[in-house]
């Protein structure tokens, strides 16, 4: 029975443990890509790698080229929205100051002519008071000249 089994773990080992089979085709297969091609493989590899880097280098460069001038592009496009805003700030500046003037203008043309009615209200008061002294004056002479004339009849 021993021998069955022995036998039966022989049979079972061949048909389930496939490692050895794969370990020899490794083997093989190693052996035929290093020694039998002389390592052709691995040198169009490395040049594929070095080709792939020199492009990758060329394409940095293009695009750092495309990236600067895409960014002098960028830059004298918002000196001009600068500018351009700058002198929209200008006019509205101006249209304000305009307007502030035209404001400033009514105002002082309103104050003048508050200042000649007063001015015309005094005048009247001056006059008023000036034809009072008048009178005061002519009233008081009258009367100097009505005592002088009965003083001194003629």
């Amino acid at each position: 029975m021993d021998k069955i089994a022995q036998d039966v773990g022989d049979i079972q080992s061949r048909l389930i443990d496939h490692r050895p089979v794969i370990n020899s085709e490794i083997r093989y297969l190693v052996k035929e890509f290093e020694e039998k091609r002389g390592y052709r493989e691995s040198r169009l590899l490395e040049s594929v790698n070095k080709m792939v880097l020199e492009t990758k280098e060329q394409m940095q460069m293009s695009n750092m080229e495309a990236s600067a001038q895409q960014l002098s592009e960028i830059h004298k496009r918002l000196e001009a929205a600068n500018h351009m805003a700058a002198r929209v700030q200008q006019r509205e500046l101006e249209a304000q100051q305009s307007t502030q003037l035209q404001e400033n203008l009514d105002h002082l043309k309103d104050e003048w002519a508050e200042f000649l009615k007063e001015q015309q209200r005094l005048k009247m008061q001056v006059d008023e008071e000036h034809d009072e002294a008048v009178r005061q004056l002519t009233s008081k002479y009258c009367e100097m000249e009505k005592e002088l004339i009965k003083s001194y009849p003629l």
